[in-house]
């Protein structure tokens, strides 16, 4: 569903006719120019989506005489149709406004050009209808990368976020995040309004990033690039030491690189946080330290194996 208010104020929409509907329900992130259908052709005619009129079917419209156009436009709202929004400030015809009151359709009016509206709705569309879950971690801006901070309580996730805004990083969301599906590799982060910009600390209470560092320190969203899970420092277990094995954690579907962090006294997760980021960066770019240790290694053994031949 896509709620009315939203889109419009998304938008920044003029109502040229209201409804009284609140919600439409939209399943595809698509709008509608319905050229074809103003012709007569009703055919795949999507009259789920938005319908967009530019200046092509304006000008068709201005073409025909009172009583055609009269006749096509009662075609075109004898379909359940959400809303049909006027694009280039252009206004509609008195029979369009007249039969969208009568069908309790709304109709808006925008400067944009028919394009780049039509674009911007997708846009916004794609993401309101986007599969939404909530995931327990920190996520920050570090270097640009957007890094999720997971962990069981008391772990140091906020104290590590903490240590990360001191340093010039920004905090999207603590302790909830809401994370929804942008496309088939992305996965994108923010706060829930209650919380936003809020981060608690064990023994302090809330605090408010926003008001205590700028706002510099705080970003609205974040595509999620990388999942860093901090665990209490486990004796017992072999943690890597190369990094020439990439793990990987799913979020919605979507696959992306985790590393597992562990985590003791006088170790400055905040700074190996930093470098995660940066080598992410890095490998992204083509060049992994590990497999240019790797490569030296071999190159080292070969060397003496061609001595020693």
């Amino acid at each position: 569903m896509i709620r009315v208010a939203d889109f419009v104020n998304a938008l920044s929409l003029r109502t040229l006719s209201p409804s009284t509907k609140t919600e439409w329900p939209i399943e595809q992130a698509d709008t509608n120019r319905p050229g074809l259908q103003l012709a007569g052709h009703f055919d795949y005619f999507a009259q789920e989506r938005p319908q967009v009129i530019g200046k092509a079917e304006m000008a068709y419209l201005d073409s025909m005489n009172s009583e055609k156009r009269l006749e096509r436009l009662k075609a075109f709202f004898s379909y359940n149709i959400p809303c049909v929004i006027i694009c280039r400030g252009m206004m509609p015809h008195e029979e369009l406004l007249e039969l969208a009151r009568e069908h309790d359709v709304p109709v808006y009016q925008t400067d944009v050009n028919t394009s780049r509206f039509s674009m911007n709705a997708i846009i916004y569309m794609r993401e309101a209808l986007a599969p939404r879950a909530t995931v327990h971690g920190v996520l920050m801006d570090v270097y640009g990368v957007g890094v999720l901070i997971t962990g069981r309580s008391s772990v140091g996730k906020s104290e590590a976020a903490l240590e990360l805004i001191k340093r010039g990083h920004q905090l999207v969301a603590d302790d909830v995040v809401d994370i929804w599906q942008v496309s088939d590799e992305q996965v994108r982060g923010e706060a829930p309004e209650m919380v936003r910009h809020l981060m608690e600390i064990r023994g302090l209470g809330i605090i408010d990033i926003k008001a205590m560092f700028g706002i510099g320190s705080v970003l609205m969203r974040k595509t999620i690039s990388m999942v860093i899970h901090l665990e209490k420092w486990d004796e017992q277990k072999e943690y890597d030491r190369m990094g020439l094995t990439d793990e990987y954690t799913e979020l919605m579907g979507v696959k992306l690189p985790c590393i597992t962090m562990p985590v003791k006294p006088g170790r400055n997760m905040a700074i190996i946080i930093e470098v995660a980021a940066r080598n992410y960066s890095l490998k992204q770019s083509g060049y992994s330290a590990a497999q240019e240790l790797d490569r030296r290694t071999n190159e080292m053994i070969q060397q003496r194996m061609n001595q020693n031949g």
